[in-house]
């Protein structure tokens, strides 16, 4: 099975340390709300100095792969689409994908509801998934979680052919989700602002679910298939009814900063041996088989 997953890459940087320490002590809100409306200032001198100060702070980030080399706004650069060819998506049959650039964190088996952000930070799966319908599915199944830095690739994709009817957005907080912050503040994914996107198969026992969590800075979700931007200023309805399929590798979305997504599967998927704790893994890296064929 065909794999471009790196080597693990879990050491904590000290830019990264220090983002935790001054995005969370300051007030979070007020600076998502201020950077969401900065991220957006298309002028060039802001945007060429915006670029420079996250570079020194993203030192891994790297701009060869984007379609375009020049950027209107520090926003334009964060939602930034890729060159065609440059992520290449494992089309076997019984293979679930990974949605998008990330660095794996904890994953593993649910034990009766129950999952882990961090060694020793359990938390339950109906607090992050309030639809029981949805949570009762995996409550012994498994989850993997997916960090996506700031520097990497925002976008994500279907892991697989499915349908989507409904989206579901949670309102909340936008804690860092850095593995610092995961260390420090229980439940943390349950605090967060996240959306709740349930893949329809087609069958009764192969079941996935993503569910995005938004993040400090610019804490917003924006779906391909849905007209509402998801983030802090969204006043509409928390379910957001919708009717789109997807081929494997389909465009969904975009974060508007760095994030998480949170892939849950049935108890009948099955880990791919190249999947590890620290590893880096593009969109269309194998993550589980055992999907129906």
């Amino acid at each position: 099975m065909k794999t471009t997953m790196d080597k693990p890459t879990d050491k904590l940087t000290f830019a990264e340390q220090m983002n935790f320490l001054v995005t969370n002590r300051l007030p979070r809100r007020w600076l998502t709300l201020f950077i969401g409306r900065f991220s957006k200032i298309e002028n060039p001198i802001i945007t060429k100095l915006s670029l420079t100060i996250w570079q020194w702070f993203a030192e891994d980030l790297r701009l060869n792969e984007a379609k375009k080399d020049k950027f209107t706004s520090l926003h334009d650069c964060f939602t930034r689409e890729l060159k065609d060819g440059a992520r290449s998506i494992d089309h076997t049959a019984d293979v679930v994908t990974s949605p998008c650039d990330a660095i794996v964190g904890e994953f593993g088996e649910i034990k009766d509801g129950q999952l882990f952000q961090a060694k020793g930070f359990p938390y339950q799966l109906n607090e992050l998934i309030p639809n029981t319908n949805i949570s009762n599915k995996y409550k012994n199944g498994k989850f993997i979680t997916l960090r996506l830095k700031s520097s990497m690739y925002h976008r994500f994709h279907s892991p697989i052919n499915c349908d989507v009817n409904k989206v579901t957005y949670i309102s909340g907080d936008t804690w860092n989700v850095n593995p610092i912050a995961l260390k420090k503040v229980e439940r943390l994914f349950c605090k967060n602002e996240r959306a709740v996107i349930d893949l329809h198969t087609g069958s009764d026992q192969h079941h996935i679910t993503l569910v995005p969590v938004a993040a400090i800075l610019v804490a917003s979700m924006k779906f391909n298939f849905i007209k509402p931007t998801l983030d802090l200023l969204y006043q509409g309805p928390n379910e957001i009814d919708c009717q789109q399929s997807f081929t494997k590798g389909d465009e969904m979305g975009y974060f508007q900063h760095g994030s998480t997504i949170i892939l849950f599967a049935s108890s009948n998927y099955k880990f791919c041996n190249e999947v590890k704790q620290g590893a880096r893994v593009n969109v269309g890296n194998a993550l589980l088989e055992g999907h129906l064929v």
